[in-house]
């Protein structure tokens, strides 16, 4: 019995890590859902939160289909993003061969993957979706930049250090142009760059606090 009681409570201190789950699956966020209605934040708050999405280029070797991959991500240290999008990829995949040819993509990522929809459909405009559109570059900045790009990828993605050498990954960025998001009904939110770019991450933690 002992032995049972013991089993049982390591188990319940370790669910308890994960916050709670929802259909099966921890939640992934470190940070607070903000408001809906703070835009700016909320798409940050989204950015921030996540790890991979959709990136789509426009294909060359299939005559200019739209191309989707899915790829892991960071901008920035966790919580700590900028919110401009960096990639650690290869020419041996099509999607770095497609943006050194046409930089013209877009990422799109989904709530749903943070676990914080509930039981929401994907597609429910409940469940927040953002497409971040622009034009996908070799990171050629800074060397603080490149180390701040290299440091935020490898954080939040520490396998990608084992990576094969010979594969030669490089550091992509995405510069952002036009931001689509839907966090709710009645279409998408109307969101400039400036505006998500000049949000701050302490800015979404403290509007999250008002609606706790």
């Amino acid at each position: 019995m002992k032995i049972k009681g013991f089993i049982y409570c390591f188990v319940f201190a370790f669910s308890g890590l994960f916050q709670e789950s929802v259909q099966g699956r921890p939640l992934l966020t470190s940070a607070p859902r903000p408001r809906r209605d703070e835009t700016a934040t909320f798409a940050r708050w989204l950015v921030s939160q996540s790890s991979w999405g959709v990136l789509n280029t426009i294909s060359d070797d299939w005559e200019g289909a739209p191309f989707g991959n899915v790829v892991s991500f960071s901008d920035g240290l966790p919580d700590k993003g900028k919110g401009i999008p960096y990639f650690y990829l290869t020419t041996l995949d099509p999607t770095a061969r497609n943006a050194l040819k046409d930089q013209r993509s877009s990422f799109t990522l989904s709530e749903h993957n943070l676990g914080t929809c509930g039981k929401a459909d994907p597609e429910d405009p409940s469940c927040a979706k953002i497409t971040i559109v622009g034009k996908l570059k070799l990171l050629e900045g800074t060397p603080d930049e490149v180390e701040f790009a290299r440091t935020a990828l490898f954080t939040k993605h520490p396998a990608m250090q084992s990576w094969p050498k010979n594969h030669n990954f490089q550091i992509f960025k995405l510069n952002i142009e036009n931001i689509f998001m839907i966090n709710w009904y009645g279409g998408p939110q109307p969101i400039t760059v400036e505006q998500y770019l000049n949000a701050e991450m302490n800015e979404v933690a403290f509007l999250a606090h008002l609606t706790a």
